[in-house]
């Protein structure tokens, strides 16, 4: 049952976020004006998040909805109360918070209070993360921020290890250097100006004089490793929240649908508000709120609305088996499959947008990817001695 689940989640990962990876670059490049007189990017990261997020909410209570058993309140199917006789509530190194008396029982209210404040920390973090993995497109080419995504098992294990305190397999660390040595290559023998494909090679001269800088690369590296950062605390949260909440039953689909409700909540009051200039978050100049610019752009463009639409239900969907494969699985687990996935991604990319690679960056591309290899060998390889071991039991439990 474990490898059908890890087949329809892997299966499900592929597909819906090789769609929206192609409706985010989509949304990264300029769109023309109704009235033919030039193009424009659409920069609004805050509306984006807040399409996303808002679906994703959505998607995950229908799931909650149907899949609850008979009987069950909906209070109780999202995690707000028990019907199961409550245990121990542990941290991730097995020291017990608190307790809930047994039988039918609500949790405490501190219980509740620490897990819906581990759900914002979360949402704030992704709310963060997100218009700075969106910005960053604007200097560097999107097959470089999908190999540069790849790193994101550097992040994860970091914040595991500074905040958790866990500790990894020696052969993790190796991975991790060998998809880190690979980024490096791909970016040092990258080419930005033959970087760009044909698809928006009928804007190229207006997003060339409006990223001129020389140090346009490190412009975009910098935004990337801030959300890759802030990826690394959300992972890391996670997968906090599982491990110390686990008596207690927590599904991938109830912190799906909190996440995203709160990102919901603080983006939306984001897009009303009259913020001013923030790099990569807000980046309009006059305090006009994020909501009337981006109605106005819906107003004189074209194909942002159906880009976005794309994006949202795709990314919707797809959080639905990022969230069943974290709950099952982990996060090293998840990284490993969304980093696979970034590599028929980039090969995407190269194929539809007409993206140009140098040979240095399709060497630094296989380092990144020979890296993964070594991480799913290593487990295919010590899951077959367990098997093994199971089935020797067997007979010797009979002869006893």
């Amino acid at each position: 049952m474990s490898y059908l689940r890890l087949g329809l989640c892997v299966s499900g990962v592929y597909s819906m976020f090789l769609l929206w990876a192609i409706a985010q670059e989509r949304l990264s490049v300029p769109f023309k004006r109704i009235d033919g007189t030039g193009s424009d990017k659409f920069k609004s990261a805050l509306v984006i998040g807040t399409v996303q997020s808002a679906l994703s909410c959505i998607a995950a209570f229908i799931y909650i909805f149907i899949r609850r058993p008979p009987g069950q309140t909906m209070s109780q199917a999202l995690g707000i109360t028990s019907h199961i006789a409550s245990a121990p509530i542990t941290n991730g190194n097995g020291h017990t918070n608190g307790t809930v008396a047994n039988g039918h029982t609500k949790p405490t209210s501190s219980r509740t209070k620490t897990l819906l404040l581990l759900y914002l920390q979360c949402s704030l973090f992704i709310t963060l993360a997100a218009p700075f993995g969106f910005a960053s497109l604007s200097y560097i080419s999107y097959p470089a921020m999908v190999l540069g995504k790849s790193c994101k098992l550097v992040p994860v294990m970091l914040m595991n290890v500074l905040l958790y305190r866990r500790k990894f397999a020696p052969h993790k660390y190796l991975v991790v250097g060998m998809v880190t040595l690979g980024i490096t290559i791909f970016m040092f023998f990258g080419n930005s100006s033959k970087s760009h494909g044909a698809h928006a090679s009928s804007s190229s001269k207006e997003a060339t004089t409006q990223n001129p800088t020389p140090y346009a690369s490190l412009i975009g590296l910098t935004y990337l490793l801030i959300n890759l950062a802030l990826d690394g605390l959300t992972n890391s949260t996670q997968d906090e929240i599982f491990t110390t909440f686990r008596s207690s039953g927590i599904t991938g689909q109830q912190m799906m649908f909190f996440i995203n409700l709160f990102c919901t909540l603080i983006t939306t009051l984001l897009c009303l508000l009259p913020l001013p200039y923030i790099p990569a978050i807000h980046p309009s100049y006059d305090k006009t709120p994020e909501v009337m610019v981006v109605a106005e752009f819906l107003r004189t463009h074209g194909g942002v609305g159906r880009a976005l639409v794309q994006f949202a239900v795709t990314g919707a969907m797809g959080q639905l088996f990022i969230f069943e494969t974290l709950q099952h699985f982990g996060s090293l687990t998840l990284v490993t499959i969304t980093l696979t996935r970034k590599m028929f991604t980039m090969i995407l990319s190269v194929v539809v947008y007409n993206h140009k690679l140098t040979p240095g960056q399709w060497v630094g591309a296989g380092v990144v990817f020979a890296g993964i290899s070594v991480e799913a060998f290593v487990k295919k390889k010590s899951v077959h001695p367990k098997k093994i071991a199971r089935e020797e039991e067997k007979p010797q439990i009979k002869e006893l």
